[in-house]
């Protein structure tokens, strides 16, 4: 664990289960039990159904950039140490999108369809970040 004098998520009803998760290294997302949709970020209905019957389902943690952006300017203190850092938008296999951090990878190096995989950052004793680094392709 790493301290930190970052902002933290704060989880809420609705994103409980999905910290609690991370904080045991599993990525995971809300899927609608009646018509089987994924959603992600947390909510308290399926965004296409509307049905308020939703479960966690666990994610393969693998997926591939579909977009990012490298931060030279720390908009806040709490980030300058940081610096460069990637911001990347993830499209995970299962097809969700989360916006992340690409860590471990030289910003040069990063590109738009490199595939990556899940990590996660445990910066404090209840928060553990998913981020992304670069994972080796899978031969078939």
């Amino acid at each position: 664990m790493s301290a930190t004098d970052r902002p933290l998520p704060t989880p809420t009803g609705d994103s409980e289960a999905f910290w609690r998760a991370c904080k045991k290294e599993m990525l995971t997302a809300q899927r609608c039990a009646d018509c089987g949709r994924l959603q992600f970020y947390p909510r308290r209905y399926c965004t296409s159904c509307l049905s308020e019957r939703l479960e966690w389902s666990t994610l393969s943690g693998r997926g591939k950039v579909y977009s990012h952006s490298t931060v030279f300017r720390a908009l806040s203190p709490a980030f300058q140490k940081d610096i460069p850092y990637i911001v990347a938008v993830v499209e995970l296999a299962e097809g969700l999108r989360m916006m992340t951090q690409i860590v471990e990878c030289a910003p040069e190096a990063v590109f738009v369809g490199m595939p990556v995989e899940v990590t996660f950052d445990h910066v404090s004793d209840e928060i553990a970040l998913p981020k992304f680094r670069r994972a080796e392709a899978k031969q078939p």
